[in-house]
C-alpha cells in the first residue's frame, strides 16, 4: 500500500482531524492490506508465508473489531457497513 492510499484511508475513517490511530482507522488499514493479500494469493496459490501473514492480520482485525463492539456498538456497526464486512 502506498502512502497516498494510506492517507486516503486515514482521512476517510478518522474521527478528528489529527486522528491516525483510532480503532476505525486501524481496522480500515488492516482491511485494505487483507484485500491486497487476498488478490495476491489468488495468483500465487503456493505462497504459504503470505497466507500466514494474512491470517495474522485477520486475527488482529478481529480483535480490534471485538474491542470496538464492546466499547461502542453503533461505531462498530457503522464501520462494518462502510467496509462491507460480514
Amino acid at each position: 500500500m502506498d502512502k497516498a492510499k494510506k492517507q486516503e484511508i486515514i482521512s476517510t475513517f478518522a474521527r478528528s482531524e489529527k486522528d491516525t490511530g483510532s480503532t476505525e482507522v486501524q481496522v480500515a488499514i488492516l482491511t485494505e492490506r487483507i484485500n491486497h493479500l487476498t488478490e495476491h494469493l489468488k495468483l500465487n496459490k503456493a505462497d504459504k508465508h503470505s497466507r500466514r501473514g494474512m491470517m495474522q492480520l485477520v486475527g488482529q482485525r478481529k480483535g480490534l473489531l471485538k474491542y470496538l463492539e464492546q466499547e461502542d456498538i453503533t461505531r462498530y456497526r457503522e464501520l462494518k457497513k462502510k467496509l462491507n464486512l460480514r
